[in-house]
């Protein structure tokens, strides 16, 4: 059977078919659309079946949407898993590699989840990044305010919390009195009684720097816009598509609707991609790496993965790590005693995640009273590993 591998790159295409004994010419095609499909035409007309891609950036994903509909058997490979010796690599040799390597089986394809969920994907990730400009017109009107003299922030939880808004739009709006500036601000009394808030909410404020708070606060507000109207695109897709599986994964401790919608969209909801709970966190990022030689590990980092999987469980380990008679917390409060708490989250994070993966497989809610049950050959060896550190401690006090 005949394969072909494609180099991608942003403005051309390599083509070359390989039937086991010699390769065809390697042709060049454009990336325009029409190009694609000539690709797609030409292809059918040498009897290709299965194509390979490397997956580089973005420019991959108009080829394989043009050649999936034209039904190939389309396998998108991790350009670091290809890699051609040094002083051996150029284009043309590149796509005939690729070809040499898909005849023989030895390509491991990507995980490419189906339309919907890349649709459902392309809001998520927009929603994550609009948080993160967000934070940065907050952090921004801060340094704005500070550069006035005003300390608000000093006085406030949060600044995107409604009284340094309120205090954020007066001051646009040409309001300079302290006394006014501070019955914006809710539940401070303690600052208000003290007059710390009034001081607080007193400087010097110029005409560049209402320009400046101004334009920074208008972005604000769009950003929040656009957040709420992607918000409302993905409860949409879920609520229409996975709806069990949204309620599902809300049962697990520190897993919000958006987190739960987060996860959904970076793991397609199908666990059967997924051979093991274990392939999955390595998929994600979570897991130790192997990289040991005559005995001794160089490294026991985690590996490169989905960073906007592990992002969300993340910032899902932090809130689990802080529940109320949860598994989480008091598994990361002893993590935390002999290690840092940002590794312990990490681990945290893993577990989550390997918990994700049973709840998704099995379709059962997470049940917080059978699903830590330490194996009894663990609990033995755990026990064993506490009577050895007890004797070394005795044996040093003696």
């Amino acid at each position: 059977m005949k394969t072909c591998g494609l180099d991608v790159h942003k403005d051309t295409i390599f083509c070359a078919i390989y039937n086991g004994k010699t390769y065809s010419e390697v042709k060049e095609f454009s990336t325009l659309t029409p190009e694609i499909r000539k690709l797609g035409d030409y292809l059918k007309s040498e009897g290709v079946k299965r194509v390979a891609m490397e997956s580089t950036a973005t420019y991959w994903i108009p080829v394989w949407d043009v050649l999936y509909e034209q039904d190939f058997e389309l396998m998108l490979v991790n350009p670091y898993l290809i890699k051609q010796m040094p002083g051996r690599k150029s284009d043309v040799k590149d796509a005939q590699w690729i070809a040499c390597l898909l005849h023989k089986g030895l390509l491991r394809g990507s995980f490419v989840p189906p339309p919907l969920i890349r649709e459902l994907r392309s809001y998520s990730r927009t929603y994550s990044k609009l948080k993160q400009r967000q934070t940065r017109n907050l952090n921004t009107m801060d340094r704005i305010l500070i550069g006035c003299g005003i300390r608000i922030s000093s006085c406030v939880s949060k600044m995107n919390s409604k009284s340094a808004q309120n205090v954020i739009s007066a001051l646009i709006a040409g309001e300079r009195d302290c006394e006014r500036l501070a019955q914006l601000v809710y539940a401070n009394k303690t600052n208000k009684s003290s007059g710390k808030l009034q001081q607080a909410l007193t400087g010097t404020i110029k005409p560049h720097h209402i320009m400046a708070l101004k334009m920074e606060k208008q972005a604000y507000d769009l950003h929040a816009q656009q957040l709420s109207e992607c918000l409302l695109e993905m409860e949409r897709i879920c609520k229409e598509h996975f709806a069990k599986e949204l309620d599902l994964l809300q049962t697990i401790p520190g897993i919000s609707l958006v987190s739960a919608m987060t996860i959904l969209a970076e793991t397609g909801g199908d666990m059967s991609v997924f051979e093991n709970s274990g392939q999955l966190t390595g998929w994600a990022g979570l897991r130790p790496r192997n990289d040991e030689s005559a005995g001794k590990y160089k490294s026991r980092a985690i590996t490169k993965g989905n960073k906007y999987l592990r992002a969300i469980l993340v910032q899902v380990a932090w809130a689990a790590s802080r529940a109320k008679k949860s598994f989480f917390k008091e598994k990361f409060s002893r993590l935390a005693m002999r290690k840092s708490s940002k590794k312990a989250a990490i681990a945290i994070a893993r577990k989550l995640l390997v918990v994700v993966w049973n709840v998704l497989h099995k379709q059962i809610p997470y049940n917080p009273l059978v699903a830590h049950i330490y194996d009894p050959e663990k609990l033995t060896n755990r026990l064993k590993y506490h009577q050895r550190e007890v004797e070394k401690i005795q044996k040093n006090l003696s």
